[in-house]
């Protein structure tokens, strides 16, 4: 299985409308046209939150029809830069929408959605806790990832320690006995961040870089480009075995 997960893309209705300085609409179809030079044959492409920045039904509509032509299947979360509700309507028929269970070449993806209206930090609440529970708790022998968009774990730096994922520690508690847990990815933080399941450090957890700008870095960038946009690339083997690649491409400035 190969996922390419794209983040914080912070689009807007106006295609040529600008958000810190740049214009999320190019920097988006840069990041898909060099997501897939780089991680060509993906299965899956997943995009992890702050998709429409000024949440509005025109901005998620040309998002369902740019997608329309990607050529895997789609998957999305809802970050605090999100409306769910036209997230869904516009795009619920074309892409498969957090909370949901998706299984894609051999792999289960579990998609959490930490949205929470009028909030900053992230939340899943008791119902989509519950949820997840019984889907961990069902026999299943193949390997999983779950996709948030909210960090649940502090990651060093104050002004994203302070809106993270407010249950996060109930998450990782659920997930900490889950023998078939291969990873963890999320969004929010518009940068490259490694860490581990606490008490599992085999199992990574991953922050991945925005598509439009760069925040941080609290980590160095393996690539020593931590200004530059960014996605990933997940893979995982018929044994369940993991490897990751960040992936990064120049940026493009307002009149390029």
């Amino acid at each position: 299985m190969r996922l390419i997960q794209l983040s914080d893309p912070h689009l807007l209705a106006d295609a040529h409308g600008l958000w810190r300085g740049r214009q999320p609409w190019a920097c988006f179809e840069r990041a898909l046209e060099q997501a897939w030079i780089q991680a060509p044959a993906a299965d899956l492409l997943l995009l992890s939150g702050d998709l429409c920045q000024d949440e509005s039904w025109a901005g998620y509509a040309r998002l369902r029809d740019r997608l329309a032509a990607w050529p895997t299947p789609v998957a999305l979360l809802a970050g605090n830069h999100d409306a769910p509700h036209l997230l869904r309507a516009a795009l619920g028929r074309h892409a498969v929408v957090a909370p949901a269970l998706l299984e894609i070449a051999g792999v289960r993806l579990l998609l959490l959605s930490s949205h929470r209206t009028g909030c900053v930090e992230g939340w899943l609440g008791p119902r989509q806790l519950a949820w997840l529970a019984g889907e961990l708790g069902c026999s299943n022998h193949l390997p999983l990832v779950v996709a948030v968009h909210h960090p649940p774990v502090a990651i060093g730096d104050p002004s994203f320690d302070r809106i993270g994922l407010g249950d996060g520690g109930v998450l990782l508690q659920l997930l900490a006995g889950h023998p078939q847990l291969k990873a963890l990815v999320f969004g929010h933080i518009h940068q490259h961040w490694f860490g581990a399941l606490p008490g599992r450090p085999a199992v990574p957890l991953l922050g991945c870089p925005s598509t439009l700008c760069a925040y941080g870095p609290v980590q160095p960038c393996p690539l020593g480009r931590p200004q530059d946009p960014g996605g990933r690339l997940l893979e995982l083997d018929a044994q369940g075995s993991l490897s990751h690649t960040l992936l990064r491409w120049q940026a493009i400035e307002v009149g390029s």
